[in-house]
């Protein structure tokens, strides 16, 4: 017979216990029990990792590089990362001492997180935002507190907005721009507006920019490059979306030293380092991937003013995205919840789309649709759509 205490022993830690499951992955396994289904859910390239990239990564493996590295990573790569961040945003990190490379950006954001926040440090999170960022706040003994962005601001978090959610406990800021799930980029005027308030309040700021290269109609702004933003910004970055390298799984982040070498800590004791053959390949990425990014920025280009054009047209209002491979459209005029609209889109028309809700309440009456999927998919997806948006009855204004 158990004790009381050996009862207790099998449960759960409460901040596990409050965090609900990602509202991604439970349309994605759905999907997966359907025949037919047109997935615009999962935020990953439909591209397959180009083919310079790949050989390079199976030339290590049979070269018989199977070895841990440096925790920190192979410092040719962190070499070319200190170059290619110089080269399109002049800042500057010693490849040594502020680049470690990490398990994609998620394991970065992790650490970020892990390493800097005490119980109860609060970080403010413009949503919509990204799945795991509360979440990630959460588990580190930090509360999130969400700041709900707006259309009419094309989902770009203010200066004042920001400035109204920090109390005594605001330890940082976390931002991820270009946006997911909506596409939004800030502005510069807005994100020097940002910096002012960082630095009047002494905020850490956690800047995820995975998203950095696929970017349409502005060039990409880097936090850190910002006047007096260096020395506070943990910046965070990877592979997975610019390269199509989403299963190599390498990430980095940079930043302070003193920070970095705190990151890196949590880093040796939960992972050691990074999947070598994966860093061997982010390596080549960054050596003679560039054509492949523009390629395939093009085509993102392409599909997303072909959806943003056709969500409009048919009656679901959708700003125009200036980053990342997402629309962000209202479904409001449907009469339905952003879950109920999902989950009969998906079972009617075989359409999988993510309610805008799992990226925060303030999501509610939007969808997340992925356009990292073929174009002949996503003309068929809009055709299925239409078709079920005109079954909702004359709510729908066009």
């Amino acid at each position: 017979m158990l004790h009381t205490k050996d009862k207790r022993s099998l449960t759960l830690s409460q901040r596990v216990e409050a965090i609900p499951p990602s509202g991604i992955r439970k349309y994605f396994d759905i999907a997966a029990t359907l025949p037919d289904v047109i997935s615009l859910s999962i935020g990953e390239p439909d591209f397959t990792t180009p083919a310079p990239i790949v050989q390079a990564g199976i030339r290590s493996l049979q070269a018989g590089e199977t070895h841990y590295t440096s925790n920190s990573g192979i410092l040719a790569l962190r070499q070319a990362l200190q170059e290619h961040l110089q080269r399109l945003y002049r800042v500057s990190y010693d490849p040594e001492r502020e680049i470690l490379v990490t398990v994609g950006a998620s394991e970065a954001v992790n650490l970020a997180m892990v390493a800097t926040l005490d119980p109860g440090d609060e970080v403010i999170v413009p949503e919509p935002s990204y799945v795991a960022y509360q979440p990630g706040v959460a588990l580190a003994g930090g509360v999130p507190v969400p700041v709900p962005t707006q259309v009419e601001d094309n989902f770009q978090v203010t200066p004042d907005q920001i400035r109204r959610a920090i109390t005594p406990r605001t330890k940082g800021l976390l931002l991820g721009y270009p946006n997911n799930p909506t596409g939004g980029v800030l502005s510069r005027e807005m994100l020097l507006g940002i910096a002012e308030v960082a630095q009047e309040y002494d905020l850490l700021v956690y800047s995820d920019e995975i998203y950095d290269r696929l970017v349409y109609n502005n060039p990409h702004i880097c936090v850190p490059s910002l006047p007096g933003m260096m020395e506070r910004t943990i910046l965070i970055g990877g592979f997975s979306k610019s390269y199509a390298m989403t299963g190599w799984r390498v990430g980095y982040v940079c930043g302070p030293a003193p920070l970095i070498a705190g990151l890196r800590k949590v880093h040796q004791y939960i992972i050691m380092s990074a999947p070598t053959t994966g860093q061997v390949a982010a390596l080549a990425a960054l050596q003679i991937g560039e054509p492949f990014v523009q390629a395939m920025v093009a085509e993102y280009d392409r599909r997303r003013r072909f959806l943003v054009t056709g969500l409009n047209r048919i009656g679901l209002p959708c700003f125009e995205p200036g980053g990342a491979f997402y629309v962000f459209p209202n479904i409001r005029s449907t009469g339905l919840t952003s879950d109920a609209f999902c989950e009969r889109l998906l079972q009617e028309e075989h359409v999988a789309v993510i309610p805008g809700n799992a990226f925060g309440q303030s999501g509610e009456g939007y969808v997340r649709i992925c356009y990292a999927a073929a174009y002949e998919n996503i003309e068929d997806a809009l055709q299925r759509i239409e078709r079920f948006i005109s079954r909702q009855g004359d709510g729908v204004t066009r």
